[in-house]
């Protein structure tokens, strides 16, 4: 991304160093004068209203059909391998580090947090199941479920994307994600699976047999699903 005048975090370039920008006014950057709202990572922001997300989901459904979740997940999973890269960027450069030599859990916050200043909700996640080639991961306060609302069915595709295309690139491995539970399906928050193509498409089978997440949970770690 090319930083102009307009778009660079002032704070960033006066402090450096700092990491405590947790604050609203540290973390954006409001420019009234150009119209731009920029993070502390120097990414520009779009503030976009629940009938955005609600227009823009119904649109695609109504020129598409079913192909909705497909295109929304691929959209996610373009944007997480790129985000993994700007990822690695702005981490090395605030603590002078690989990433790759970072504590797992700690990299992964650093860079969750964000999303959730942006309003993308929060997540925990579950690694116990690494070893065995998989994780699960919770989300709290998902925008499109939350926007959405109850309509029987997992939505957050774009979200099942992100991580699959961000973890892909963190880890240099080829993984799939699906969503399992689903606010939208009137549970309280949504999770989702993250591993090999295989697990994931029988966990997708499992889901139209109507499997619900503890089904998949109970499965998977019973040595079903593959590798």
């Amino acid at each position: 991304m090319v930083m102009t005048t307009e778009t660079a975090h002032r704070l960033h370039q006066k402090f450096p160093k700092k990491h405590n920008h947790y604050a609203l006014r540290d973390f954006f950057q409001f420019n009234g004068e150009y119209g731009t709202i920029t993070d502390w990572n120097d990414t520009r922001n779009v503030l976009t209203s629940e009938d955005f997300i609600i227009g823009l989901l119904e649109g695609l459904q109504e020129e598409v059909g079913d192909a909705s979740s497909a295109i929304m997940y691929t959209v996610g999973l373009e944007w997480g391998k790129i985000d993994s890269l700007q990822f690695e960027t702005w981490f090395e450069r605030e603590f002078s580090m690989s990433p790759r030599r970072a504590n797992l859990m700690f990299l992964l916050e650093t860079w969750w947090w964000p999303y959730i200043s942006q309003g993308w909700g929060r997540w925990e996640v579950d690694m116990s199941d690494r070893k065995q080639g998989f994780m699960f991961i919770n989300l709290f306060d998902s925008a499109v479920a939350r926007t959405l609302g109850d309509v029987g069915k997992p939505v957050c595709h774009l979200y099942a994307g992100l991580f699959a295309g961000f973890f892909t690139e963190m880890v240099r491995k080829q993984l799939s994600c699906i969503e399992i539970q689903c606010y939208s399906m009137g549970e309280t928050y949504c999770k989702f699976l993250l591993g090999g193509r295989e697990r994931i498409d029988a966990a997708a089978f499992w889901m139209n047999e109507g499997a619900n997440a503890r089904d998949i949970e109970k499965r998977l770690r019973a040595g079903e699903g593959g590798q």
